[in-house]
């Protein structure tokens, strides 16, 4: 049985299956039998109890004809080793949202990171790391933007406090290129961007990074995140608590125009530094 943040991966992984397999028409018992395994073994799948196997996910997905979700379920959730444990899960979480709403208080999101602002950020905690491992982890984090090019893409909610916007991670170069690129995706409508000025002083999130996940099929998610560890929250009460938060600092943020605004406004004099130096 797992505990904590996994558990609320296994049990998104067996309500997907069960969806997918009544979709299609099979008993547990049916599905069992073609994938070589008792049709109770697949209830202890839909349940929770057990913990996906990929060659059995990988069987699933031939016969349920679901184009390799089980398996890339099992993939990111078990065994790529690219990302840390308490987050793994959440990659292909990612994958299946239909909105993604992300509060980010000290380093932009992964999905809005360019090359150079992500290499920055992995040395920066890893210092003594070879160039490979580097050039792993920000592959990794750049596979991760796909979900924002396919069809249909999630919704996507970023707010950043102002602090992350100013920090120069990678220096002047770096940061003004990084945050060109998030101004880009804003104008392309990709991503619904707010800042919340340092002037706000407190806020409702303070206690760190949030990301809240809907689904078309699946109760919504919480992910909370510090600096070694994080947690998947299924919990309703929990997870409605953590988007009233969300809520509260979204109205305290400036708006998508004034945000947008001070974003390429900081981003010029990234530049500007940049070309002095």
């Amino acid at each position: 049985m797992a505990n904590g943040s996994q558990q609320a991966v296994w049990e998104f992984f067996g309500t997907e299956l069960k969806r997918r397999r009544e979709a299609a028409g099979f008993t547990q018992a049916d599905l069992g039998s073609r994938v070589f395994v008792s049709g109770a073994y697949i209830g202890q799948f839909e349940q929770a109890i057990r913990k996906p196997q990929l060659d059995i996910a990988s069987r699933i997905d031939e016969i349920l004809q679901t184009d390799g979700i089980f398996e890339r379920l099992c993939l990111k959730l078990i065994n790529d080793h690219r990302y840390a444990d308490y987050f793994a899960e959440v990659v292909e979480l990612e994958r299946l949202a239909t909105k993604i709403c992300e509060f980010a208080p000290t380093v932009l999101p992964g999905l809005l990171q360019t090359a150079a602002y992500a290499g920055a950020v992995t040395v920066a905690a890893n210092p003594f790391v070879t160039d490979e491992y580097v050039q792993e982890r920000v592959t990794a984090r750049l596979e991760r933007q796909h979900i924002l090019k396919g069809a249909p893409a999630p919704e996507f909610w970023v707010i950043l406090h102002e602090n992350v916007v100013r920090t120069p991670v990678g220096g002047p170069q770096v940061m003004a290129e990084q945050l060109e690129h998030v101004a880009g995706l804003a104008r392309q409508r990709t991503v619904w961007v707010a800042v919340v000025p340092c002037e706000v002083g407190a806020h409702a999130l303070m206690g760190g990074m949030l990301q809240l996940m809907e689904f078309d099929e699946a109760p919504p998610l919480a992910y909370t995140e510090t600096s070694f560890s994080g947690t998947v929250v299924d919990d309703p009460a929990v997870v409605k608590r953590a988007a009233r938060a969300y809520d509260l600092l979204r109205g305290a943020a400036l708006s998508p125009e004034a945000s947008l605004t001070l974003i390429e406004s900081v981003a010029e004099d990234f530049r500007r530094c940049a070309s002095t130096t």
